[in-house]
């Protein structure tokens, strides 16, 4: 099948926005230009991609399919042309880094703040979201890198860096003071309202996984989105919360939280630097790799 390109462009602004009208802006061609562009880029196909009225424009299935490509491919000329805009020069720019809440919070902002003293004319990107939505948007080229607690398996064409490794406690204030001290099994938990993350996240699999293997079944009280929220709502004991060590250093050492003593060891996960092979990484996003491969103890916390 060979389409012109262009029907393409236009086909990606229309179904980015939604609009015919912003196409038409974002492309300076006239409105009339886009709906023959695309009916066009319909009769090739054999198939509609927009379904229209008088209010709005939606996407097909066929469209919803063919805009998942089109984004992938766009995305990945984007990252080219920026590649070559820093050749030769770090004095503009961007990087896109993908990360969750807590690890921008608990594990990025030094690194954040050292690149931006070092590169103060690049511009720094930081999408949100949970570790594998981060691992889509680096698939289909929304963002550079992304910085994740990893899973037990990635694509080839992704290349994983590792920086370090987390560990995850089961955390407690003073309406559980009982057990501080106290020897504590796994099984034991199966006793008490738990608070974790929801499913679908990296830390919530790797545990589900691993109370599977230990014969335990463990059904939450409150599952959230929020680590903080998990943090915050174990300090006014409504339950015992899972989170990362590396996020209750301040509230252990301020005597709010207390770690449950275990008799069972919980294996320690990696963290890590995940790109796209098939993706040129930009000359910013590598000096931003190497401060965070560099530079490892930058995010220690001091002592208590």
């Amino acid at each position: 099948m060979d389409i012109n390109f262009e029907l393409y462009k236009v086909f990606y602004y229309v179904a980015r926005n939604l609009s015919f009208s912003e196409a038409s802006n974002r492309l300076f061609i006239s409105q009339s230009a886009v709906s023959q562009a695309v009916k066009l880029l319909e009769e090739k196909m054999g198939c509609r991609l927009f379904t229209r009225n008088t209010k709005q424009v939606k996407l097909t299935q066929e469209g919803e399919i063919l805009f998942k490509h089109v984004e992938q491919a766009f995305n990945f000329i984007k990252a080219g042309e920026r590649s070559i805009d820093e050749v030769h020069s770090l004095k503009q720019g961007e990087v896109k880094i993908g990360a969750s809440d807590s690890i921008c919070k608990y594990y990025l902002l030094p690194y954040f703040k050292r690149f931006i003293t070092m590169y103060p004319n690049i511009q720094l990107r930081v999408t949100n979201r949970t570790s594998p939505k981060c691992i889509e948007l680096l698939r289909n080229g929304s963002v550079d890198v992304v910085v994740v607690n990893l899973p037990d398996r990635l694509e080839r064409n992704l290349k994983v860096s590792k920086t370090g490794t987390v560990r995850d406690v089961f955390v407690a204030g003073s309406c559980f003071q009982h057990l501080k001290g106290k020897k504590i099994g796994l099984k034991e938990l199966e006793k008490y309202p738990l608070l974790m993350l929801e499913k679908n996240s990296t830390t919530r699999d790797f545990i589900d996984r691993f109370f599977e293997k230990m014969n335990i079944r463990i059904i939450p009280e409150i599952e959230l989105g929020s680590v903080d929220l998990l943090v915050e709502l174990a300090k006014i004991g409504l339950g015992i919360s899972m989170v990362v060590e590396d996020c209750i250093h301040s509230e252990l050492a301020a005597g709010e939280l207390f770690k449950l003593d275990l008799k069972e060891e919980i294996p320690e996960r990696s963290r890590g630097i995940v790109t796209n092979n098939n993706v040129p990484l930009p000359a910013a996003a590598r000096k931003f790799m190497d401060i965070l491969m560099n530079a490892p103890g930058l995010n220690k916390p001091g002592p208590a």
